[in-house]
């Protein structure tokens, strides 16, 4: 996705990426992932369940976990698992990229609606489990566990900026300092996902007042969702310091110096957690029209105190648009 905007930019605008501090792929991994983020931690956050252990510690909710399938003798335990529940989610504990996860919004007489449209028989179903514990959508192919959990209610503040899904809050985080946001939307073409690569929107997040600035679809900009026509410019997060001070709070409780912390708003249930990466996406940038270096280096000027997740943010407020 960098590579197509920078691209893009160049012929468009006569951009130049390194003036503008756009972090690429080789620079992160090298200057940023390998140097602040020792890979015998990845387990801590690249196995969602685990990341959940972290949420508990860190007085951050998650969505509920109804079941884990581990082994295939225990798919069909599915249907003990969700009932008396309305809706549900399967995922791969250690996917990523949204990869394996199905949304089901109702299910009866062996059928599975999901959330995006489209239905799957129950063998379907059964089926997709199967390829998650073979390993199909984990980060090293290794062998993964199903997660059946909670289906994030969306809020009433998105529902005209999302097409059957839910959106999430993305928070680069940089030795406990939040640098850079964006708001990731579902679209028809993504499935009800908040994924970009799938065809998700990235909506830009001033990282001083919550509201979103810019939207990108693939590599244009736009201005109105492509399904609802709603208006993207100017969306507020309420309590958006609650955001940023969750997603700092992880400096507290995880020995990783540079990460993604991704955050939903439930309508009923409010602020989740639904994972921490360890490799946070590049796409954030493009969503900002900004790159991520002047930020980062400013944060690597500062004298790493004894500041708190509410003085930090605080900071970063001051710091950053």
């Amino acid at each position: 996705m960098i590579r197509a905007f920078t691209r893009f930019f160049k012929e468009s605008f006569n951009f130049n990426p390194a003036a503008q501090g756009i972090l690429g792929i080789n620079g992160r991994n090298v200057d940023y992932v390998l140097r602040n983020n020792s890979r015998k931690y990845y387990p801590m956050v690249d196995d969602k369940l685990e990341t959940k252990k972290l949420a508990a510690a860190a007085g951050i909710p998650s969505p509920e976990v109804y079941g884990v399938i581990e082994r295939h003798n225990e798919i069909e335990k599915l249907s003990d698992m969700i009932a008396g529940k309305p809706d549900f989610v399967v995922k791969p504990s250690r996917g990523s990229g949204g990869g394996g996860i199905v949304v089901v919004a109702e299910y009866r007489d062996d059928l599975y609606y999901k959330a995006g449209g489209g239905v799957i028989q129950e063998q379907e179903l059964y089926f997709h489990i199967t390829n998650i514990l073979g390993g199909l959508y984990s980060l090293a192919g290794a062998n993964d566990s199903a997660i059946i959990e909670y289906r994030v209610e969306i809020a009433k503040l998105f529902e005209n900026i999302v097409f059957k899904g839910v959106p999430d809050i993305r928070i680069i985080i940089y030795h406990g300092y939040p640098v850079m946001a964006m708001l990731r939307l579902p679209t028809r073409q993504s499935d009800g996902k908040a994924n970009l690569h799938s065809g998700g929107l990235g909506a830009g997040l001033s990282i001083k007042t919550g509201q979103t600035t810019h939207t990108v679809k693939g590599t244009h900009y736009i201005e109105t969702h492509p399904d609802t026509r709603a208006p993207l410019r100017g969306v507020q997060i309420p309590d958006w310091s609650y955001f940023l001070e969750a997603a700092a709070r992880f400096h507290e409780i995880l020995p990783l110096r540079y990460i993604g912390v991704d955050l939903v708003i439930d309508e009923t249930r409010g602020p989740m957690l639904l994972e921490v990466n360890a490799r946070p996406g590049l796409g954030i940038q493009i969503a900002n029209r900004a790159g991520l270096i002047p930020r980062l280096q400013t944060i690597e000027a500062l004298k790493h105190d004894n500041r708190s997740p509410a003085e930090r943010v605080q900071k970063a407020q001051a710091l950053f648009d």
